[in-house]
């Protein structure tokens, strides 16, 4: 096994490294991993396209799977720390939770309940417990972090993203904009040991998103959403970003709102939009984030997805910039 010093230019190099494995081997399978989904019908309908044709299903697992593999891989070249391998063990609980919820209904307080247990090994690797806030300092938040804050957040981020979707390549697309941003703010901060594990979930959702992105040839199901939500939950936790954080989620909780809104009102169920025959939405209702712009003005599903990732990019550059760990 080779060892190396821990200089920050190393640890940068590692990083990539750990971004780019994982995204040359999806990258490359993928087609073939699409191909053995249609011929075992793992199939979904694409609600979105004039014809509603059928496009491979349930794809999020190669994001898990391969991630584990670069981890396992590159530990034959770098040593990381324990964190690395909790996160990753905390991100596959989710996954693996995600390809039940794809076979079954559990029901949402289960659901909720077990995926918020789900993160606890997390409690024991996080070495940052408070906030660093310029000119006030530090606020220790102690018990507060490890029992509430930490299992809360990985299960939030989880479901905002789970729910934050729809559009081909809506949702994966707006993971890789936040979780390189919560990377490039590690790296601004010299801090990049502990994120190794979420690296190599970047690098895979990266490679898949090529294959998601308009027109999709695959989606990620449930076991996609969970398993990059619960990476984007456990690099906040583990670096301390809380606030920043929040932010660069800020349009995937307003998504939330309008969500529990809807069924505050009991507005009837509607789940999808449907393209009127020109390529234009036609969509229910302005009451989720990514029906808003093309409930009002005629938008095309491309349209919309890139309005989504502009509006996510912006509050992520105001995270990344935020002064102290917040």
């Amino acid at each position: 096994m080779v060892f190396f010093g821990s200089v920050s230019a190393f640890e940068n190099f590692m990083l990539a490294t750990n971004i780019g494995f994982p995204l040359v081997v999806t990258a490359v399978f993928m087609p073939s991993f699409i191909k053995e989904l249609h011929k075992n019908g793992i199939v979904a309908k694409d609600f979105y396209k004039k014809d509603v044709p059928f496009v491979a299903d349930r794809g999020g697992i190669a994001i898990l799977l391969i991630a584990m593999l670069s981890l396992s891989l590159n530990s034959l070249f770098f040593r990381f720390t324990p964190t690395n391998y909790v996160a990753m063990i905390v991100i596959a609980l989710f996954g693996l939770f995600g390809v039940l919820d794809d076979m079954i209904n559990i029901g949402r307080v289960s659901k909720l309940l077990i995926m918020y247990y789900c993160s606890y090994p997390l409690i024991q690797y996080t070495g940052h417990t408070s906030l660093s806030i310029p000119e006030v300092g530090y606020i220790y938040l102690g018990i507060i972090y490890f029992q509430f804050v930490i299992p809360t957040y990985v299960l939030v981020a989880s479901n905002l993203v789970n729910m934050h979707s729809g559009y081909n390549g809506l949702a994966s697309g707006l993971s890789v904009i936040v979780l390189l941003s919560l990377i490039i703010k590690s790296a601004l901060a010299h801090d990049v040991q502990n994120i190794i594990s979420i690296a190599a979930i970047t690098g895979a959702t990266i490679g898949f998103y090529i294959y998601d992105r308009n027109p999709s040839k695959i989606f990620w199901g449930n076991v996609g959403s969970l398993t990059v939500g619960a990476a984007i939950g456990a690099i906040i936790v583990i670096q301390g970003f809380v606030i920043s954080g929040f932010v660069m989620l800020i349009p995937h909780t307003v998504n939330f709102l309008l969500y529990v809104y809807w069924k505050i009102r009991k507005y009837p169920v509607a789940k999808f939009g449907r393209d009127r025959g020109d390529g234009i939405l036609e969509v229910p209702n302005p009451l989720t984030l990514k029906w808003v712009l093309p409930y009002y003005y005629p938008m095309t599903e491309k349209q919309a997805t890139y309005a989504m990732y502009a509006l996510t990019s912006v509050f992520c550059l105001i995270g990344i910039f935020m002064p102290g760990r917040m």
